[in-house]
């Protein structure tokens, strides 16, 4: 028997009961109470003798069973396939591109998983069809797959990928920085709401946005961004009486006092600084500017950028504590916020 005090389950710990029992059968193993070949109590035993529900055994002996540890004979019960507890779990991040900020998000996962992991990433490019065969590859060789699903057809149209999706088994899968359109509450993981956040991020920077006379979204076409910053965009203009202006770029466009620019990528950025020296205008005063996405090199430059931005820090751990279950695995939301810096 490997334990019969449901003392050794503590109903206060942050540790989820079910990875407890897995650690507790683990520490069995290292310290030679259990070898290969021996059979360890029943789900039904198991349950008893922690005074936990079944599903929560089943649970942990599936997580040991993924791992290797275990093998289960049909009618006779578990017994211990391999005495290696240093098996790690095996993540797949399969993410749409590699960006700066893709970056802070895997190393956010790495840093919070730590040595109880082995993780690999490979990128879809947008693409269903790549992302299909990344996943014939791979199924059935990883705990856990993460995917960021953003997706796009051959005429750059969105699209939720949803059919490919729902064949990666459910309590291996987490979405990954948007949710999948019609199936937001299927998927665990953790998302941005593009529209609501630059809705209410906007909405929370109100009284600095006032002194401008028009607000301009710079949303460059073609670069597959998603759609939904420009309807929050239009809709925080409405209810709050801005003029406004949707751009595909602003290489040819002088700058006018009293405009304030929402930037999505850095060229458009860099290429408001330039104006706005060459034409006189002094950023905070003259021209306002917003730039979407937060890097440590916007807090410095030209003596502070504002920012709008997810938290990808925040992102990163949420997904790693997902797999290791010291969080529920569920949808969730991620934290999305104005930054006012000197170019506001």
């Amino acid at each position: 028997m490997l334990v019969d005090k449901s003392e050794r389950i503590l109903t206060d710990s942050r540790t989820p009961k079910y990875l407890q029992v897995v650690n507790l059968i683990l520490d069995e193993i290292e310290k030679g109470k259990l070898n290969i070949g021996d059979r360890i109590p029943s789900i039904n035993e198991t349950s008893f003798d922690f005074l936990l529900s079944r599903d929560t055994v089943e649970k942990a002996y599936n997580e040991l069973k993924d791992r290797g540890i275990i093998t289960s004979v049909r009618g006779k019960g578990f017994y211990v396939s391999s005495t290696n507890v240093e098996n790690k779990l095996k993540v797949l991040l399969l993410f749409n591109k590699l960006s700066s900020y893709k970056k802070i998000i895997y190393y956010s996962i790495i840093e919070t998983l730590g040595d109880n992991a082995t993780v690999d990433m490979h990128i879809h490019h947008y693409n269903v069809n790549l992302l299909e065969d990344l996943l014939h590859q791979s199924m059935g060789k990883y705990n856990y797959y993460v995917v960021a699903p953003h997706f796009f057809d051959k005429d750059t149209h969105p699209v939720t990928g949803y059919e490919l999706l729902k064949k990666i088994p459910k309590d291996r899968m987490l979405i990954m920085d948007r949710a999948v359109k019609g199936h937001e509450n299927e998927f665990p993981g953790i998302f941005q709401d593009f529209a609501k956040d630059i809705f209410a991020a906007l909405e929370s920077g109100l009284s600095h946005l006032r002194k401008y006379k028009r607000m301009i979204l710079v949303f460059p076409k073609g670069d597959m961004y998603p759609v939904e910053i420009v309807d929050g965009f239009k809709r925080f203009c409405f209810f709050h009486d801005f003029e406004n202006l949707i751009l595909d770029g602003i290489d040819d466009e002088p700058l006018y006092e009293g405009d304030l620019f929402l930037v999505l990528a850095e060229s458009d950025l860099v290429n408001i600084i330039k104006k706005s020296r060459e034409q006189g205008l002094n950023l905070g005063q003259d021209v306002g500017l917003i730039s979407y996405n937060e890097t440590p090199l916007k807090e410095i430059l030209d003596k502070g950028i504002s920012t709008i931005s997810t938290d990808f820090i925040h992102m990163g751990r949420s997904i790693a504590n997902q797999i290791l279950g010291t969080e529920d695995r569920m949808p969730i939301k991620n934290p999305f916020r104005l930054i006012v810096r000197r170019s506001l």
